[in-house]
């Protein structure tokens, strides 16, 4: 079994010890329940993480550490970005859940034309507080060495920029469309840096989001013959990527 892995601001080195405590400390305490001698593993979440052995366990909130091996994982490339139009309440987190699990490094919340959800002021902060917190927890548990990067609440402008950026970088735009004219798999992900998927929200991308996203360089993209719900479409893309590209090489 894996050990478990707790996030920590700074990542001791080989040899050091380490406290983890608050919220860490207290899951690793009263929920996981570790004990002297058993391994875990601490990452700060931006690619650096050590095997380290419990050596002491006091109250309910404090474990110290001893640092074994510590190493920097490079980010898989192409590097991904998901623009996700706001899914309904109930499907918020899960979304961001299933793709921080499935590989995305950056997620854009996204208060496309046709999302039920509206956020603004204190809701949108709220919102994406919540998105945050929820791939810190997925990340832990599929293990990444990476916290994908949760953007502030984006308006079509924004995502506008997104796309003519990573189009003009020589990266790769698809926007996830039942009505896409180009298949998945005919789309040439070799050589891009960086790959976006804009995924619309229940009611799917307006007519007017699609011409203007097209117009920078995005490409109307059909992942398969299904109709995805909104929630699952970007961890289903990022599992057809891998498969199509090195992101998931061992």
């Amino acid at each position: 079994m894996t050990p478990p892995v707790f996030w920590v601001d700074d990542v001791p080195r080989a040899g050091e010890t380490a406290l983890v405590s608050g919220p860490e400390g207290r899951h690793a305490v009263t929920v996981t329940r570790l004990r002297p001698g058993e391994p875990v593993i601490l990452g700060d979440g931006r690619g650096t993480r050590a095997d380290c052995t419990v050596t002491e366990v006091s109250g309910k909130d404090r474990l110290t550490v001893r640092a074994g091996r510590v190493e920097f994982v490079a980010r898989r490339t192409p590097l991904v970005t998901i623009v996700q139009a706001l899914p309904k309440a109930e499907r918020s987190e899960l979304a961001v859940d299933l793709m921080t699990e499935a590989g995305a490094d950056v997620i854009v919340p996204w208060q496309a034309a046709r999302s039920i959800a509206r956020w603004s002021g204190a809701k949108a902060a709220k919102g994406v507080e919540k998105w945050r917190t929820t791939a810190a927890t997925a990340a832990k548990q599929a293990r990444r060495a990476w916290i994908p990067e949760v953007h502030d609440l984006s308006a079509t402008i924004d995502v506008r920029d997104v796309c003519a950026r990573v189009h003009a970088a020589g990266g790769v735009v698809a926007l996830l469309h039942e009505d896409g004219a180009t298949p998945f798999r005919s789309v040439d992900f070799s050589a891009a840096p960086e790959v976006v998927f804009v995924i619309g929200p229940e009611g799917g991308l307006t007519e007017q989001e699609v011409a203007d996203l097209t117009a920078l360089g995005g490409r109307s993209v059909v992942l398969g013959p299904q109709v995805l719900r909104t929630a699952a479409a970007g961890a289903v893309a990022l599992g057809a990527l891998g498969a199509v590209t090195d992101r998931w090489d061992a």
